[in-house]
């Protein structure tokens, strides 16, 4: 008998499975893959065990007792500790705050102890091994990824028995990535259940003891990691075989460049970035967290005012806002789709022709055939999966709505695209999708910097790749030049141009 055991779940939505007897069993000791494309039903399986959701029918057993968990409380009675994919911090209230929200000491007539708040804090992130997130920062000013580290913070100074972490390294930068592998393996030896959902192979094999695949809500696999063979696991996910994973580089590299930044500058964080980026080229940036990567991103598309000398098409100009470089044909997709791509409750329609409604008007109004036609064509070029365009956002899978993101992008044709880390949180055969399209871009003369967290990615989809180091281009490598180890040499200033 399995620790945790989960015994012909079923859960349906409006009348559509999303678990259909679906079957699964973990012990104390392991960190346990769930592996699925999006949709596949892993989160809510996930969620029926935190209380988010209730199942239809089938039975939970913990450590040999059936589990009544109607809602998070009773979760938290038996140990579970969740780490969503979506982040639920608090903007305005520090760190500290909430991390110990509603368990916050106070005095005797009602006022929070900061001192003992903040020296509770401290222990907490002493214990990970966490350096840089202040505790008294508003959770709002973090970076993404440190609003990640935050969730997982939350979680942990509950003292869970059961930790699930649905997607968690998503949004988590390289460093911090190979920190939380290293914390789940920790906490497993410490006789912890860890439960962990990432598309990423390389953290499955890496981090993780044991696999169960689930595909359209049922459990179609499971096997130990030491003896998995990844290629006919992601085929048992899909459904099918996917072929060659990343797309043949073909250069489709012209002359002309799109794109020339000179003595690029931004605060202390941007020290003088220089470099050139050709119509047909996929230019990836990499190095560690905090080099600059994302100021380099928005500097180029006029959020944030930097300084120095840049020219698209061989012509100088200034950035002064994102409407500046949509109109110089610069899209940016941005690393957050929840809270920067896309109006969640709003529907996939509105979303995609949002950024193109100057040419979607017949006079003053806005012409309603036209918009059909750019949002049937791209949701079909995207192949985005949708009951129809009038469907919420919301309601879609994270690699649809991922999709969504990059259709009202290209529905603003531009030339040059800034992307920022695109496969984050998305299945592999969305990935699949993703690489191809990336590559089909290139091949139509669209210049792209391809900015990603995934070394692998820069390897295997970029034809060059600048690495960012003290806010600066350290090394520029391509051909025999581009890889891994020369991408990580160079990002810990090893390798230098």
């Amino acid at each position: 008998m399995a620790d945790l055991e989960f015994i012909n779940i079923t859960k349906t939505f409006d009348g559509v499975y999303a678990l259909k007897n679906a079957t699964f069993s973990c012990n104390r000791g392991e960190v346990h893959a769930l592996l699925g494309e999006n949709g596949a039903g892993k989160s809510t399986l996930l969620k029926v065990l935190s209380g988010a959701y209730q199942a239809d029918s089938g039975e939970i057993k913990i450590f040999g007792e059936t589990a009544r968990i109607r809602n998070p409380i009773d979760a938290m009675g038996y140990g579970i500790g969740t780490v969503y994919q979506e982040l639920s911090n608090i903007p305005d209230l520090t760190v500290s705050e909430n991390i110990f929200v509603g368990r916050i000491p106070e005095n005797r007539i009602g006022y929070f102890k900061k001192k003992e708040l903040y020296q509770m804090t401290v222990d907490l992130l002493r214990e990970y091994d966490v350096e840089d997130i202040d505790p008294n920062a508003k959770a709002g000013t973090l970076s993404l990824s440190k609003r990640q580290m935050l969730e997982i913070l939350c979680m942990l100074s509950k003292n869970p028995e059961i930790i699930i972490l649905d997607e968690a390294t998503s949004a988590l930068t390289e460093n911090r990535v190979k920190w939380l592998l290293s914390l789940a393996r920790k906490l497993a030896d410490q006789g912890k259940i860890v439960i962990f959902i990432s598309h990423r192979m390389s953290e499955i094999k890496d981090g993780c003891d044991r696999i169960t695949i689930l595909r359209n809500g049922l459990t179609v696999g499971e096997m130990d990691v030491k003896n998995v063979d990844m290629d006919a696991a992601i085929s048992l996910m899909l459904g099918r075989k996917i072929g060659t994973y990343f797309p043949e580089l073909t250069s489709c590299v012209r002359e002309e460049k799109a794109l020339e930044v000179s003595d690029l500058q931004y605060e202390h964080v941007l020290n003088g970035v220089k470099f050139d980026l050709y119509k047909g080229e996929v230019l990836g940036i990499g190095g560690l967290a905090g080099q600059g990567q994302a100021e380099l991103l928005l500097s180029l598309y006029g959020v944030l005012k930097g300084k120095g000398t840049i020219a698209a098409n061989g012509e100088q100009y200034k950035i002064k806002s994102p409407k500046t470089s949509l109109k110089n044909k610069i899209a940016l997709v941005p690393e957050d789709r929840s809270s920067q791509g896309l109006l969640m409750p709003f529907s996939i329609g509105f979303n995609i022709s949002l950024p193109s409604l100057g040419k979607l008007k017949t006079g003053p109004l806005l012409s309603k055939s036209k918009e059909a036609v750019i949002v049937d064509k791209y949701m079909e070029d995207l192949q985005v999966k949708a009951e129809s365009k009038e469907m919420a956002v919301m309601n879609l899978s994270g690699g649809n709505q991922q999709k969504v993101v990059l259709a009202k992008t290209l529905a603003t044709e531009p030339a040059l695209l800034l992307m920022h880390d695109i496969t984050r949180g998305v299945d592999v055969g969305t990935k699949k999708d993703i690489f191809t399209l990336v590559r089909d871009l290139a091949e139509k003369g669209n210049a792209i910097l391809y900015f990603s967290t995934d070394v692998e990615e820069l390897v295997n989809v970029c034809d060059r790749v600048i690495v960012m180091f003290d806010g600066k281009v350290g090394a520029t490598l391509s051909g025999d030049t581009l890889t891994l180890e020369n991408i990580i040499s160079a990002s810990i200033g090893e390798l230098k141009n």
